[in-house]
């Protein structure tokens, strides 16, 4: 049996799904395209260090389970991941309020400033604290600290990748029901047929409908119907 990785990318109307033998870079770059210029939300994951910062938006709920695994590390660690964590939640408690409309983007803006600079001193002080896990996981946040911001600046980026999560959930919960997969011709089937089935979904599109159109016009020489609307947004994850 190979061993494989499956991939997802989420835009605001779409929905792709790729089964892959590798994690690394080059999946993410074939998927998301080396010259593209949309923002692209994900987890501190190796694969996406390619990106340039002001293109990318790091999970701050990954984030925060980072600074909980701080947290509970004994001594200076311990300090550092508290207020990191409660900072964090922070974030996301503001950014809650804003969706439910109790809190107006003006006012998530104001507040901000303050916290950027606590989680900018605490990352600071991590990265100089005697313990390696929590110094290199401090350092490397503050290599990407940017793309922390990124949702604060650009309308309609989220600051987590929840969205990943959740359409990773649906396949993951058919590869357990199936077994997977036990060819290169079965991945691919299985990835576009997802890909189907979750982007209609989005677009309020009948799977169905749409896979019985494509065959017909596929046996008539019509024109493929599309699943790709223009969007620039999007979230991803292996």
């Amino acid at each position: 049996d190979k061993k494989s990785w499956l991939w997802v990318v989420v835009t605001q109307m779409v929905t792709v799904y790729k089964i892959a033998e590798s994690r690394a870079g080059k999946e993410a770059k074939a998927l998301l395209g080396e010259t593209s210029k949309g923002i692209v939300g994900s987890d501190r994951f190796s694969a996406y260090n390619w990106l340039a910062n002001q293109l990318r938006q790091i999970c701050w709920a990954h984030l925060v389970r980072d600074f909980q695994k701080i947290l509970e590390r004994e001594g200076a660690s311990g300090v550092i991941g508290r207020h990191l964590r409660q900072e964090g939640e922070e974030v996301l408690a503001l950014w809650a309020r804003i969706r439910d409309g109790t809190l107006s983007h003006a006012d998530f803006q104001a507040k901000l400033p303050d916290i950027k600079d606590r989680i900018h001193f605490w990352l600071s002080v991590g990265a100089s604290c005697p313990h390696k896990k929590t110094s290199k996981t401090c350092s490397r946040i503050l290599n990407v600290e940017p793309a922390l911001w990124t949702f604060a600046a650009h309308s309609g980026v989220e600051p987590t990748n929840n969205c990943a999560e959740r359409a990773l959930r649906t396949a993951v919960i058919w590869r357990k029901i199936s077994f997977g997969t036990q060819s290169d011709s079965g991945s691919r089937f299985v990835e576009r047929i997802l890909t189907v089935v979750e982007t209609c979904r989005q677009q309020d599109r009948n799977p169905l409908d749409f896979l019985r159109h494509t065959v017909i016009a596929h046996r008539t020489g019509q024109s493929i119907p599309s699943l790709l609307p223009d969007t620039r947004l999007c979230y991803s994850t292996p």
